[in-house]
């Protein structure tokens, strides 16, 4: 290992002793990297999991200890084989820890039920957001430019479409940012750690990373003496597992997505209704985007009535409940409809319009009809395909895991059971069945060719 001066050392419950250097301790103390204590890794988890209350900033760190790690790996494996396999120098290793550390800077609170489910956003992620936040003039920027690394960090973050994301070798966003990443490897430990789910993978796997010279991409070698390593190829199965498994249990838990689902309808209020300029949401806490969104409520009396309540209900933890629930499993044939009428922030008005014919249905009815919010999320649902390069017996080239997918078949049905997570809700404040049955059946007359396969409990 590349020896570097071990400043200060912090004890992370989920890998030890981590040891940062004083100039990584100087990013690390900007105002922009401290914010990040104030936001929850899981968003709205802690609602269905109390402990997940860990945060941005801690992973943070992680991923920067797993990028030295993997890091390690990739020159202890050139060492092996110099002649098709390329190191990591330590100039480059500074920049690549500097870059792990702030890879997160651009999140927002919740942001992945206000972004990347709702579309009301554009991503944390976004070639526009880190170029903001990364400013020169700020104050993460301005330590980052003293010490001659602004450039390549941000080439190493921007997405792979930014041209300028090209001027720096692939292998350098493949360590933060892929299938399987010290991003990923991180936090796939740190949501089990505390939300106490036992769905681990064997650390092992970091030990086979290299980057191949031909290609420059990272890898993983599954050949040895001829042979396909099994053991290897389960590993890296094994993390993509891990990552469906959380999605399921975590990430797309109906109670976090009820509880994402008041946040982004009370943001979308703000932002149309209530003069919330989207570029305040950028600087928040958790704590204070409910206050920012509280002095922001929609100019309609009515809507500011609602959009309070809402408020008030998630921070008591009165959650909208489900009306309806329409899963991609038995809607394939009009899930692109479905997106196309109701996706992102433009379809406001389709889903506003909706609501309202629920609401007007129920009222003709003689029932008092309740808040109802419909929530579609991305059809991607935050998938990320199999990307991480390999290399097979017999084959000189490095390919991604997905061109082997008709070898791999665990791999394609994790890729469809991936797909079918993806449900669209129609949710309301009432917890009366013979109301939420009203509700149903007024959406069933609504959206005809959608099957909701939803019955409330009695």
């Amino acid at each position: 290992m590349a020896s570097r001066k071990k400043h200060s050392v912090i004890r992370d419950p989920v890998h030890g002793d981590l040891y940062l250097t004083a100039d990584e301790m100087r990013i690390l103390d900007t105002r922009q990297m401290q914010r990040l204590r104030g936001i929850r890794q899981l968003g709205t988890a802690h609602l269905v999991y109390p402990g997940a209350q860990h945060t941005r900033f801690e992973h943070s760190l992680g991923t920067l200890h797993l990028t030295q790690k993997l890091i390690d790996a990739i020159n202890h494996n050139r060492d092996l084989d110099p002649q098709s396999r390329v190191g990591v120098g330590e100039d480059e290793a500074r920049l690549l820890r500097a870059a792990a550390l702030v890879h997160d800077i651009t999140h927002m609170p919740f942001g992945h039920s206000i972004e990347d489910q709702s579309g009301i956003l554009e991503r944390h992620d976004s070639a526009a957001r880190y170029a903001r936040i990364l400013r020169p003039d700020t104050e993460v920027g301005e330590v980052l430019q003293d010490l001659g690394i602004l450039r390549e960090v941000l080439a190493v973050l921007l997405p792979e479409s930014d041209e300028r994301s090209r001027t720096v070798p692939c292998f350098w966003r493949e360590l933060i940012s892929d299938t399987i990443c010290a991003d990923i490897l991180d936090y796939l430990k740190r949501d089990a750690l505390f939300t106490g789910l036992n769905l681990l993978y064997d650390e092992r796997v970091l030990r086979y990373f290299m980057v191949d010279r031909k290609s420059g991409h990272l890898f993983v070698d599954l050949e040895k003496r001829g042979l396909l390593r099994e053991d290897m190829l389960s590993e890296i199965v094994r993390v993509l597992e891990a990552r469906y498994f959380f999605s399921e249990r975590v990430y797309y838990h109906h109670t976090k997505i009820a509880a994402g689902a008041m946040l982004a309808r009370l943001v979308e209020g703000s932002l149309l209704q209530g003069g919330l300029p989207a570029e305040r949401l950028y600087d928040q806490t958790d704590d204070s985007l409910l206050q920012l969104l509280e002095r922001h409520p929609p100019s309609d009396p009515r809507s500011a009535g609602r959009h309070l309540d809402l408020i008030d209900r998630f921070r008591t933890r009165r959650l909208l409940k489900r009306a309806c629930v329409f899963p991609r499993y038995v809607n394939i044939d009009v899930q692109d409809r479905l997106l196309e009428r109701f996706f992102a922030r433009e379809r406001w008005r389709e889903r506003a319009e909706l609501e309202k014919s629920v609401e007007d249905r129920l009222r003709a009815g003689g029932v008092e009809p309740p808040v109802v919010v419909l929530y579609c999320p991305s059809q991607k649902m935050q998938l990320k395909e199999a990307a991480t390069h390999v290399r097979f017996p017999g084959e000189q080239d490095v390919h991604p895991l997905l061109h082997y997918g008709d070898r791999i078949p665990r791999l394609r049905d994790l890729e469809q059971r991936y797909r079918d997570l993806w449900k669209l809700y129609v949710l309301t404040d009432t917890n009366s069945l013979s109301v939420l049955q009203a509700v149903a059946n007024a959406v069933k007359e609504l959206l005809p060719e959608a099957v909701n396969v939803y019955r409330p409990a009695s």
